[in-house]
């Protein structure tokens, strides 16, 4: 004799319901989970963003030139320059600047998160890098070196083309 399907029982139609119920919030639990784990991963690898906001070539006098280069960090964490490198003809020339040739304003050299930093780069120091005057229309290149607070063997490095930005030449 052969056993009729129709005999057989399906769960109810409240149980389903909530089953349905059960595995939509278990997903929606699951989901927002990796996404905050993703976000706060992502924001906290952002660190320091530093962007050149201005630069500025003064003519001071034939021996005491200067350019001002103001950078901000609009990243998350702070900052400190350990270093700067200059070259007036490729990045692949840029050569490690003495601390006599310039000046960080603020003094302790930190960036911190949304604020900004003016390295003030001397032109003829007696032994530097720098040698002789800026002249108009010359591409100039320079690149900071920055240890983070958090992760001090880090180096973030900022290099910029000056000829690409607007400089503003003050007497």
């Amino acid at each position: 004799m052969i056993r009729k399907l129709t005999s057989k029982k399906g769960i109810s139609p409240i149980l389903a319901t909530l089953l349905l119920i059960a595995i939509a919030v278990a997903a929606a639990i699951i989901s927002y989970a990796w996404i905050i784990t993703f976000v706060s991963t992502q924001t906290e690898q952002s660190g320091a963003v530093l962007i050149l906001e201005n630069t500025r070539f003064y003519a001071v006098s034939s021996t005491n030139n200067r350019t001002d280069i103001t950078i901000r960090n609009t990243g998350t964490s702070s900052a400190k320059i350990v270093s700067v490198y200059w070259s007036s003809s490729s990045f692949s020339a840029l050569a490690k600047l003495n601390t006599d040739e310039y000046v960080l304003d603020p003094l302790t050299a930190m960036v911190n998160a949304e604020s900004s930093i003016t390295i003030t780069v001397k032109w003829g120091v007696s032994g530097g890098t720098i040698t002789g005057n800026w002249t108009s229309g010359s591409t100039y290149y320079f690149k900071t070196v920055t240890s983070t607070l958090n992760q001090p063997f880090l180096r973030y490095n900022f290099c910029q083309d000056l000829s690409k930005k607007p400089a503003n030449v003050l007497s």
